[in-house]
């Protein structure tokens, strides 16, 4: 090691500017004062900021002689494989790092959270979401779960299309028999709909198609045959034979068919004994319509049970009376009426179990009283009249 002379610190000045390494470009001297400020030097070297910048591309110059970054690239000032703690691949610092040399203003801000979602208390009562999903149950099986009655009533809407479809049937028999088979149609599609609804099997198109099919057949044959009640019962055996037919070639589990093959046949029984308005006397069809319908809207108001059911019977043995007066039955259509009535109670409690919806109270909500006081007014309508 060579000695140097020694340079005293009184032939140092602080304040001259320092000459630039070799091979570095020189800057020009400014006669201009603010010239020379204007064109100050800037610091290009990296900065940590407290936000989050977007990354600006670098001039075509600035990357003209960088050395190509292969398999020891250099990551965050590290020399390897593997970045330098506190950075990531590439370069740039992680989430929440500190850089020594900086303090508090080099630390970088983490990602913001995402935001929460919005709270379920003001949404509809579902539960959590799940891999496989939440089965949607009826307020029937939440009630009968919680060890509540499964029994809902149809209410008020269903009602007032009951009372609809009474008085049309009521009005059509009063024409005629081929005048009544208008809306007995129609009533027997809702009923064969309704019942394999209110039996939760849904969609069941050929089971509805089969017993619907049933129902037109016997109006058919009682037309045809001068409406004679055999046309009814030939009809019901037929297609109780054809569903258990149709059920032995069906390749699905033996208690789904089992199942299937009640519920089919069931329906089919409804659909074609309503066929008994076509086969009764026209004053009785009209006396126990009427009835029906006013059983029915007296069962819809906010009564207790008991209350409602004996103010209904009552109301219908009363219109009964009244219907029996004006086509000629006399005080016979209170008996007529009474004996509708109750029947048509049953179809509606019935149309109130296990699993009721609004599919279903529109569908065998409405139809069930009518279908099964059909039977009634046969029978009671042959007996009195």
């Amino acid at each position: 090691m060579t000695d140097q002379p020694y340079q005293g610190y009184d032939g140092y000045d602080p304040y001259r500017q320092q000459q630039p390494p070799q091979g570095w470009p020189q800057q020009q001297p400014y006669d201009d004062p603010q010239a020379a400020q204007q064109y100050t030097q800037q610091w290009q070297g990296q900065t940590w900021e407290t936000q989050v910048q977007p990354p600006v591309p670098p001039a075509a110059e600035e990357t003209a002689y960088m050395p190509s970054q292969g398999a020891g690239a250099v990551y965050g000032g590290h020399q390897g494989g593997a970045p330098a703690a506190g950075y990531q691949q590439g370069g740039a610092p992680a989430a929440g790092y500190q850089d020594p040399a900086w303090g508090d203003a080099g630390r970088t801000q983490p990602p913001a959270p995402a935001p929460a979602p919005p709270s379920d208390a003001a949404g509809p009562g579902y539960g959590p979401a799940t891999v496989a999903g939440n089965a949607r149950i009826t307020d029937a099986q939440r009630a009968r779960l919680e060890g509540r009655s499964p029994i809902i009533e149809p209410g008020v809407q269903p009602a007032a299309l009951t009372a609809v479809l009474g008085l049309l049937l009521a009005v059509a028999a009063a024409i005629g028999p081929y005048a009544l088979v208008v809306p007995l149609v129609a009533l027997q599609a809702v009923t064969a709909a309704g019942w394999f609804r209110l039996n939760g099997m849904w969609p069941a198109r050929q089971g509805i198609a089969l017993a619907f099919a049933g129902a037109l057949t016997a109006d058919v044959a009682l037309l045809a045959s001068g409406r004679t009640p055999a046309a009814i019962l030939g009809t019901l055996g037929v297609w109780v034979l054809l569903a258990l037919v149709l059920q032995l070639r069906s390749h699905a589990d033996p208690d789904e068919r089992m199942y299937g093959l009640m519920a089919t046949v069931a329906s089919a029984a409804l659909a074609i004994v309503a066929s008994g308005y076509l086969a009764a006397h026209g004053e009785a069809v009209t006396v126990g319509a009427v009835a029906v319908t006013v059983a029915v809207l007296v069962r819809a108001l906010p009564l207790p049970t008991p209350a409602s059911v004996t103010a209904s019977l009552l109301a219908a043995a009363g219109a009964g009376a009244l219907a029996g007066a004006l086509t000629g039955m006399g005080a016979a259509g209170a008996l007529l009426g009474a004996g509708a009535a109750v029947c048509a109670l049953i179809g509606h409690r019935v149309a109130s179990y296990d699993y009721p919806s609004r599919f279903v109270h529109f569908t065998a909500g409405v139809a069930l009283p009518l279908a099964a006081a059909a039977p009634a007014v046969y029978l009671l309508g042959r007996a009195l009249v």
